[in-house]
């Protein structure tokens, strides 16, 4: 009955932690939430299988973990920099028509398991791959060349109106108001170029959710301001 009881009240607790932290597919969990999820399940198995271990201690432990995640999610959504060292950053995979050996061995991946991936996302042809990014989700992204792309009902509408606009990967220059450089960087950006477009748009960088430009210089831009 002592187990009974113990494995109910570690399934109330653990099903609040879980409202707490807010709701994650499998599949989109990071290592550190992976990490974070073991370990809480591991606490309240051992809790509740360890009649020696008092449950006060098993519960004041599960809080624990509980608070540290609460406080580093929080400090991950206001703080880029936090974000990236918790969960880690994207890693471009493929590009240019070729492999980043760096960015492979760093993430610890075969060629073959990227080819992998790319089959199981419809490409077959590694001369259709454009980019192929490594997300902090462990997840793989990629991105067609525009002649290998499905036709959308956009593309019809182009085609129409001969606007021959291109599909290109974005860099996210500004994220939650904190400027990338390394992104502003690869954009072939200069911060002269960023303070024209935030005095045109009267804003500062604190004031944007979301700076976006791709490789067709499209900017994407989303503010805090409320109208």
């Amino acid at each position: 009955m002592e187990i009974i009881f113990r494995a109910l009240v570690m399934f109330v607790i653990l099903f609040l932690v879980v409202k707490l932290l807010g709701k994650k597919q499998i599949k989109n969990l990071t290592l550190y939430d992976y990490v974070l999820s073991i370990s809480m399940g591991s606490i309240a198995a051992d809790t509740i299988i360890s009649l020696d271990t008092p449950l006060y201690d098993g519960i004041l432990a599960l809080l624990v973990f509980a608070l540290v995640g609460y406080i580093v999610s929080i400090l991950s959504f206001h703080s880029h920099n936090v974000e990236e060292i918790v969960d880690g950053e994207p890693l471009i995979l493929f590009e240019n028509d070729n492999f980043n050996y760096k960015n492979l061995e760093t993430a610890k991946l075969s060629v073959s398991k990227i080819l992998e991936n790319a089959r199981l996302k419809g490409c077959f042809d590694i001369n259709e791959l454009d980019t192929a990014i490594l997300e902090p989700s462990g997840d793989i992204s990629i991105l067609l060349k525009e002649k290998s792309r499905p036709i959308t009902s956009n593309d019809l509408k182009t085609n129409i109106q001969k606007n021959n606009k291109k599909q290109s990967l974005n860099y996210t220059i500004i994220v939650d108001g904190v400027l990338n450089l390394d992104e502003l960087k690869k954009s072939k950006k200069t911060k002269s170029w960023l303070n024209k477009i935030l005095k045109e748009s009267d804003l500062n960088i604190e004031d944007i959710t979301l700076l976006s430009i791709d490789k067709n210089d499209n900017i994407t831009l989303f503010d805090k301001i409320e109208k």
